[in-house]
């Protein structure tokens, strides 16, 4: 990716953490340098378990430790507007887990931020850095399967949660909106870009949050998406993009696969497949490092205006649905 090492801090030691941690030693030139969490106990031992040089106590130790380039923030997603801007103040690069905010207000405002301080962040939307999914976007781009006319997701925890578990805590952010619906959106948008009309309905909890929501969407070119995301039963968790010559089906996990089935009109269907170690998060690490040696302030493959077109989509959603944070 370069020549010189690029120098991860990871803000959070939760599950997420765990996993891109495990990760980063698959991206040449990452170091391991730091871990910051609310609490010096809770920082040093996942240090110690990933193999960091270093641990701090809080957030502003980590963004003030002069040995870090780039922060990764894995806190739940209602502390990432304070996490992050935390990291921006300290002159650290930021990949910020998705989504980026709980709205597209505080979105922006970490935006600006970055800007002003001529800082890189990025959205840390890992499914659009995906061996697979890149392949898929050439092929429609190349008119592959024609003229898109229908995407199809869904994405469907079992559950059933407790009302004191995070996805059910609108302080938290709570609801299958932004935590699963975000990846049928973002698969759509990157196929076929924002919509012109949006339609929703979900079931809230008693906490007021969605636990099974629908997504309708339509583009000018008629083209149509029709999305689910669930906390309460387990989907097929699986994608197809139609189109007028064709039609490309994702298996489950289609937000991290190895492999699609492209299906051509009078063609017999072939598996395609791109295979790779890990879990997957060592992609978006290589994307933020490859956009720190060639001086860019965002990414081509996650720019700020995606990330704002989503969250102000999921706005809508939400307005739409009825959740409030």
């Amino acid at each position: 990716m370069t020549e010189k090492a690029v120098r991860w801090g990871i803000l959070g030691t939760g599950g997420i953490a765990a996993t891109f941690a495990a990760d980063l030693p698959l991206v040449p030139g990452a170091e391991l340098a730091a871990v910051g969490s609310r609490t010096p106990e809770s920082a040093a031992t996942f240090a110690n378990r990933h193999g960091f040089a270093r641990s701090h106590g809080s957030w502003a130790e980590l963004a003030a430790d002069p040995d870090v380039d780039v922060i990764y923030v894995a806190t739940p997603h209602a502390a990432h507007l304070d996490a992050a801007m935390t990291c921006l103040a300290g002159g650290k690069a930021v990949l910020c887990e998705k989504p980026m905010t709980l709205d597209v207000a505080g979105s922006q405002q970490l935006i600006d931020e970055a800007r002003n301080r001529g800082v890189f962040l990025m959205e840390a939307m890992w499914m659009r850095m995906n061996p697979a999914i890149r392949r898929i976007v050439a092929l429609v781009r190349d008119g592959a399967i024609g003229e898109i006319t229908n995407i199809q997701a869904d994405f469907g925890l079992q559950g059933p949660f407790a009302a004191t578990h995070r996805l059910r805590d609108p302080a938290l952010g709570g609801g299958a909106l932004l935590d699963l619906g975000v990846y049928p959106l973002n698969l759509a948008h990157l196929i076929l870009g924002a919509p012109a009309t949006t339609r929703s309905w979900a079931h809230l909890t008693p906490e007021g949050v969605d636990d099974n929501t629908g997504i309708l969407l339509g583009w000018e070119s008629g083209a149509i998406a029709s999305l689910t995301c669930s906390l309460i039963g387990e989907t097929r968790n699986a994608a197809s993009i139609t189109g007028t010559l064709g039609r490309i089906d994702l298996p489950q996990g289609f937000f991290v696969p190895r492999s699609f089935v492209l299906h051509r009109a009078g063609r017999a269907a072939e598996e395609i497949t791109e295979p790779f170690p890990g879990s997957g998060y060592q992609y978006e690490a290589g994307e933020v490092q490859r956009c720190l040696a060639e001086g860019l302030l965002e990414s081509p493959l996650m720019p700020h205006a995606t990330t704002l077109e989503i969250m102000g989509l999921m706005d809508s959603i939400r307005a739409e649905i009825g959740v409030t944070y």
